[in-house]
C-alpha cells in the first residue's frame, strides 16, 4: 500500500518535496480514508443479519475503497487490460458513492441527535438498509446516465475588427481521459458526433490520456483519432505529465494529433496560440508566445488550466478556451470549483476577449455527472 501511495503522489499531484505539496497530499488522503472509515462503521451497523454478514459488507466496501489505490501501482500495466479497467471502475465509482454514503450517514446521525430519525432506523434495520441501498444506487445510476449523454454546446464568436473570408466551425474539447475507462468504443462514439459536424478544425484544450498511456496503445486508440475528417490541433494538459509527457507526445504524434505547445500555428483565418501546461515550470509566457502570432487573424488560445485569464485579454487573444475544472464533477465539488476559479465552467469575458471553461467531454475517475454536465462544444466564427 504505501508504494501505491507513493505512486499516486508522484503521478498525480507531482511532489516536488515543498511542505505546501506534502500537507495537501496529506490532506487529502486522511480525508477519504476517513470518511471509509465513517462509512464502513456505519455499514456494519445498518446491515441486519449475523456478524459474519456484517463483517463480509464491510470488507467488500474496504476492498473497492483499495481498488482505487491499485490503479496506481507501477505493475498494473502488467495486468491484463479488462482488469485493471475493473479495478479502475470499481475504485473510482466507489469513491463518488463514498462521498455520498458520507453525506447520507452524517444526515442520518444528525436526525438521530436531533430524535428525527429513530435510532431502529440505523442498526441492523431492513428500512434503513433499503433507503440507502436504494437511494446510493439511483443517484449513481442517474449520474451515469448524464455522463453518458453528451451535451452538444453551441457558441457564436465573433471580432467586428477582424475578417474573415467565411465562417469557420469549430469542435472544441477538453478532459477526454482516455484510459482504463473511457476505451476506444467509447470514443468511437465521440467521434461519430465530432464527424458529424462536418468541423473545419478540431480544438482540444488537454487531458487527452487520463492517468496512462499503456491502454490506449494496447487498443490503438490512435486510428480513432485518425477518423476524424478535419486537422487536430492541441494543448497538453496536466495528465500529460502524469502519465509521463514524453509518452503522450509520441502518442499525439501517432494519433496525428497537431500539438501545440507553447507554439501558434495559422489555419485558414485562423491564429491559433497553444499554451504548455502550468505543471512545466518552465514553459514561456504568453507574452512571449504572442511575438510569434499572427494577431490580424482571429486568435484563439488554447490553455488547459484557466487561470491568470486576465494575461489574455492583456495580449489581444480573442477567445480562450480551456478546461480542467470538470466543473467539480459532481455536486458539491462544483460549489468548490467555483470558489476556485474566475469562470469554473462556461462563457465568460474580459474586454474584447471571450472565454470558455468546458466542463469536459470525458472524466477523470468514475462515470458520474451530478449537478454538472460532459459537453462538446461547436463554436462557430464570423
Amino acid at each position: 500500500m504505501c508504494g501505491n501511495i507513493a505512486i499516486f503522489a508522484r503521478r498525480k499531484f507531482l511532489i516536488d518535496g515543498s511542505p505546501h505539496m506534502k500537507l495537501g497530499f496529506l490532506l487529502i488522503l486522511l480525508l477519504p480514508l476517513g470518511a471509509q472509515a465513517y462509512v464502513t462503521w456505519h455499514i456494519y451497523q445498518l446491515v441486519p443479519g449475523s456478524v459474519a454478514v456484517k463483517a463480509l459488507c464491510a470488507v467488500l466496501a474496504t476492498l473497492a475503497f483499495a481498488c482505487f489505490f491499485s490503479i496506481f501501482h507501477a505493475g498494473g500495466e502488467r495486468l491484463p487490460l479488462p482488469v485493471m479497467s475493473a479495478l479502475y471502475e470499481v475504485g473510482n465509482s466507489w469513491l463518488i458513492a463514498l462521498l455520498y454514503l458520507t453525506l447520507g450517514f452524517l444526515l442520518l446521525d444528525i436526525g438521530r441527535l436531533c430524535h428525527v430519525v429513530p435510532r431502529s432506523f440505523m442498526v441492523s434495520s431492513w428500512p434503513g438498509t433499503l433507503t440507502v441501498l436504494v437511494g446510493i444506487v439511483a443517484l449513481l445510476a442517474w449520474g451515469n446516465y448524464t455522463y453518458r449523454n453528451k451535451v452538444r454546446q453551441p457558441l457564436e464568436l465573433h471580432n467586428p475588427s477582424k475578417t474573415l473570408q467565411h465562417p469557420v466551425k469549430a469542435v472544441i474539447m477538453s478532459d477526454l481521459h482516455l484510459g482504463y475507462h473511457n476505451r476506444r468504443s467509447e470514443f468511437a462514439r465521440w467521434v461519430d458526433l465530432v464527424n458529424a459536424e462536418h468541423p473545419d478544425v478540431v480544438l482540444i484544450a488537454g487531458d487527452i490520456i487520463d492517468i496512462s498511456v499503456h491502454p490506449l496503445l494496447v487498443e490503438d486508440v490512435a486510428a480513432e483519432f485518425r477518423r476524424i475528417e478535419a486537422p487536430i490541433y492541441a494543448c497538453l494538459g496536466n495528465h500529460e505529465y502524469f502519465s509521463g509527457e514524453p509518452r503522450a507526445r509520441a502518442f499525439y504524434e501517432s494519433a496525428g494529433i497537431n500539438l501545440l505547445r507553447d507554439t501558434t500555428a495559422v489555419v485558414g483565418d485562423l491564429c491559433l496560440i497553444g499554451r504548455d501546461d502550468r505543471s512545466n515550470p518552465g514553459r514561456r509566457s504568453l507574452t512571449q508566445i504572442m511575438q510569434h502570432a499572427d494577431t490580424t487573424r482571429y486568435c484563439i488560445l488554447l490553455d488547459h488550466q484557466p487561470h491568470r485569464l486576465q494575461e489574455a485579454e492583456q495580449c489581444g487573444i480573442d477567445f480562450q478556451f480551456s478546461g480542467h475544472t470538470h466543473h467539480g464533477q459532481v455536486w458539491p465539488g462544483n460549489l468548490i470549483t467555483e470558489a476556485m476559479y474566475e469562470i469554473a465552467f462556461g462563457p465568460g469575458q474580459r474586454g474584447n476577449t471571450h472565454y470558455y471553461v468546458s466542463s469536459g467531454i470525458g472524466i477523470w475517475g468514475g462515470k458520474f455527472r451530478i449537478g454538472t454536465r460532459s459537453e462538446y462544444v461547436v463554436a462557430t466564427i464570423r
